[in-house]
């Protein structure tokens, strides 16, 4: 986990290899559009409920897929903006239908 990464296409080869199971992908894509619905709530209703949600919608769904299913690390924890593009890769590719679900 301490490898050092000079850019987010060196790391994402990295970051495919830490989610090869396909429960804990499916878990990164409904923790990002749970998320995703957070901050559209946080935004209509102007509730600071929201605000406190986030991080557990954003990082609750990956870890449970890591821990349980992967047995692995998240990524975040070493390269914590590198992960989440990696998150938001992933998620588009799954809505695109460029990534298996």
């Amino acid at each position: 986990m301490n490898r050092q990464f000079k850019s987010f296409a060196e790391f994402y080869p990295f970051y495919l290899t830490e989610h090869t199971n396909t429960i804990n992908r499916r878990l990164h894509f409904f923790g990002k559009m749970a998320l995703l619905l957070v901050l559209i709530l946080f935004f209509l209703t102007w509730s600071w409920l929201f605000l406190i949600a986030i991080p557990v919608v954003g990082y609750g769904f990956s870890w449970v897929g890591h821990f349980f299913f992967e047995r692995n690390k998240p990524a975040a924890f070493g390269h914590p903006l590198y992960s989440f593009i990696g998150d938001c890769a992933v998620t588009k590719d799954i809505l695109t239908g460029k990534s298996k679900f």
